[in-house]
């Protein structure tokens, strides 16, 4: 199952599918969600009226209270950037008004010379981490779903922190739905850049697996029903310019589609 918002409202939409284009990962006809997903378990979910999605514009399909990211959590991502794999994972936070949905464009500031993408498997929370094990950080997540951890290198590389670098507006889209019951175990992400392959890997390339990740995190700080973790970016981190096109897709989810602009004045 897969649960999108859609706009302008922000209604929730929730659809198998297999019954739309398995390719896109977007059933073609979805049921309006009455429930809350981040309150109701997927078992108990009402639903209502048939909505077409294809006619529908797609929201992020959450909006996390905060947004934690995972660095370097493959190898060979890491040494490209010229670091070694770390012996723990590597956390960072993004500022939630950095989301935006599928379709949304991303913005390169001023303030950057080299913009890159990050495309990344995003792992929805679904009930409350606290010191959490990896047993109960698994049965904690509601579902995955793409996205691109849009980073300013420029200034990741001069700050002593990853958050100027990774917080612009604009730099965390997501979607374009969370898919429910996902197996952790076995996820490919996959990025393009104007239709280029760039990046995959599967799960099983990552340091730290996806419920350590989140067992981890939860005993620095409490992960709430919402919450987003960015698990971290394969190699083949690209530049971005104005005009491009970024795909993020991981399996079982759909496509996750943005353009690139750059800033300008007023806009």
């Amino acid at each position: 199952m897969l649960f999108y918002r859609t706009g302008p409202e922000g209604f929730y939409a929730a659809g198998d599918p297999a019954a739309g284009d398995p390719a896109a990962g977007r059933p073609a006809a979805a049921r309006i969600l009455f429930s809350d997903p981040l309150e109701t378990a997927p078992a108990d979910w009402e639903l209502g009226r048939r909505v077409d999605l294809a006619a529908q514009p797609l929201l992020a399909p959450v909006v996390p209270g905060k947004i934690v990211g995972i660095g370097r959590n493959y190898a060979a991502h890491a040494r490209e950037l010229g670091n070694e794999p770390p012996a723990e994972p590597v956390i960072f936070l993004k500022a939630p008004s950095s989301l935006i949905g599928p379709a949304a464009p991303i913005v390169l500031p001023p303030e950057s010379e080299r913009v890159e993408l990050e495309g990344e498997i995003a792992v929805v929370v679904g009930r409350r981490l606290c010191r959490a094990d990896a047993v109960a950080a698994r049965a904690a997540v509601l579902g995955v779903t793409c996205a691109c951890d849009v980073t300013a290198r420029d200034l990741q590389r001069r700050d002593p922190t990853f958050a100027r670098a990774k917080s612009f507006d604009t730099f965390c889209p997501i979607g374009p739905g969370v898919r429910v019951g996902a197996d952790l175990d076995d996820l490919t992400v996959t990025t393009r850049l104007n239709g280029e392959l760039c990046q995959q890997a599967h799960v099983g390339e990552m340091i730290f697996p996806i419920p350590e990740l989140l067992a981890y995190v939860s005993r620095m700080m409490t992960l709430e029903p919402g919450d987003l973790v960015l698990t971290g970016t394969p190699a083949g981190v690209r530049p971005l310019a104005d005009g491009d096109h970024v795909e993020v897709e991981v399996s079982g989810v759909g496509v996750l589609s943005n353009p690139v602009e750059a800033w300008r004045q007023g806009g």
